[in-house]
């Protein structure tokens, strides 16, 4: 049965403001045009860390650019009392995972094990310094499988003892708004997920695309 994650999410904001309860959320992010949605959507149900944990990301330097977008973004959205806790860049984790798979389509095996090499990272974190929930931007893009993206984060609640907070951000239009907080605050809006492999299909598209 296919479940409303979005639904889920709803029906949990809904109860904490009748019992008058913000929870402590750690928010992995992946770049700053799908933090903004989310966070317009949840900055006033909880009390957000942003976790900018994204080791697929290649090269460095998109990394750091990815990143200063983002402390741009909620510095203007006037967010600025939100952390963000960027743990050190080491692009090897993601390639170890990816050893054998980098033939494979975008969203395939591949894209999955990154998924959760990241909600991992992002759980230990939430679970060693005491948050509430944890969850992910991801889920906003329509490129990415929001299905999955709940079954871990469901698997790592059990396995770490940590809430995960079900979620499909892309519903309610929640990409389209992305988009528009993308134009209005004049955001990097990359072509690709971050990995070389995915980088490789965006060109390899183009490429068609032009011909």
């Amino acid at each position: 049965m296919k479940i409303n994650y979005q639904k889920m999410l709803d029906e949990l904001i809904e109860k904490n403001k009748k019992q008058n309860i913000k929870p402590s959320l750690l928010l992995h992010a992946c770049c700053a045009p799908c933090s903004s949605a989310v966070l317009e959507y949840l900055y006033e149900h909880f009390n957000i860390t942003l976790f900018f944990y994204n080791p697929n990301i290649s090269p460095e330097s998109e990394f750091n650019y990815r990143l200063e977008e983002l402390k741009r973004l909620i510095v203007e959205m006037n967010y600025s009392e939100i952390e963000i806790v960027v743990p050190d860049y080491d692009n090897n984790e993601f390639e170890e995972l990816a050893k054998g798979l980098e033939d494979l389509p975008e969203g395939d095996k591949r894209c999955k094990k990154c998924y959760r090499l990241r909600l991992m990272r992002t759980a230990q974190y939430a679970k060693e310094h005491s948050f509430d929930y944890f969850t992910t931007t991801l889920s906003v893009s329509p490129y990415k499988n929001a299905q999955a993206l709940n079954e871990i984060g469901g698997e790592l609640e059990k396995e770490l003892g940590i809430s995960y907070l079900y979620s499909d951000f892309k519903k309610k239009e929640g990409y389209k708004r992305s988009c528009q907080l993308s134009q209005e605050y004049n955001l990097y809006r990359q072509n690709y997920c971050g990995c070389i492999y995915s980088k490789q299909i965006a060109e390899k598209n183009k490429e068609k695309n032009n011909d």
